[in-house]
């Protein structure tokens, strides 16, 4: 399963959705990959920490390889890291990624994602790909490559009002690129549930036949704290409730 993470609104926790359910899915012993193409690196930094800086190679060295060789290294894993978890590895960011993407663009390198994502699939059972908050070169890369989107939506009227242009995004890469193409659903993230705005907003959502799952993500501090120890919450606070909802969320979305 190759699943992408998007969204082109900024802070909506495409990061830590991607991160945490990448390790849930490596406790429950899948060979699990993390791909991260938002040259910020959030999803790197927070599952190597400072062991992000000493990486030998990374997913602009493996864009970077594309432009300057025909044919690609035969082993794919030669672009991954293992992080401090097991079964966990993640293809790191690098803020090299926006320098190349004009080039990489000239020179009609869309479709290199897909042919490394394929070889990687043969190593690992699972691979999350976390993009950037922009639908770019990188993002389309991967909605081209992805079996699958996974929305973060996080109950406000912008959101809203982005989520329709993502849709009609995604729509678009599955007529002209990818017909297996899927959105998963869409995760209600930092859901407050006494409140009443998101609680309307789900409702109209359903009520137009979105996706939107049942399970929501709360917001807590634990988040930030699990950021700051480069822990995702399954290592951080097994029994936390935040950590229980991912894993409800993880299998709801296997399920």
């Amino acid at each position: 399963m190759q699943r992408v993470i998007f969204n082109q609104k900024g802070g909506v926790g495409k990061s830590s959705i991607t991160a945490n359910l990448a390790a849930i899915s490596a406790v429950r012993g899948r060979d699990t990959l993390v791909v991260d193409l938002d040259p910020q690196g959030n999803s790197t930094q927070y599952l190597l920490g400072d062991a992000w800086e000493t990486a030998t190679s990374d997913a602009a060295q493996f864009f970077s390889d594309s432009l300057s060789i025909r044919i690609l290294p035969r082993d794919p894993l030669r672009y991954v890291t293992p992080t401090p978890h097991e079964g966990l590895h993640v293809l790191a960011s690098s803020p090299e990624l926006a320098e190349l993407q004009a080039k990489l663009e000239s020179r009609h390198k869309i479709y290199k994602l897909r042919e490394l994502l394929s070889k990687l699939a043969e190593q690992f059972d699972a691979i999350y790909v976390d993009t950037p908050p922009a639908f770019n070169f990188y993002t389309l890369s991967a909605l081209i490559a992805a079996d699958t989107c996974l929305i973060p939506f996080d109950c406000d009227d912008f959101s809203r009002r982005a989520l329709y242009t993502l849709l009609e995004n995604v729509e678009e890469t599955r007529a002209d690129h990818n017909p297996d193409l899927s959105v998963e659903g869409i995760v209600i993230n930092q859901f407050l549930s006494r409140a009443n705005l998101p609680q309307r907003l789900v409702e109209e959502l359903r009520a137009e036949g979105l996706p939107v799952l049942d399970t929501k993500l709360s917001s807590s501090v634990k988040m930030r704290e699990s950021h700051e120890q480069c822990m995702p919450l399954i290592h951080l606070a097994p029994r936390h409730k935040l950590t229980e909802e991912f894993v409800a969320l993880y299998d709801e979305l296997e399920g």
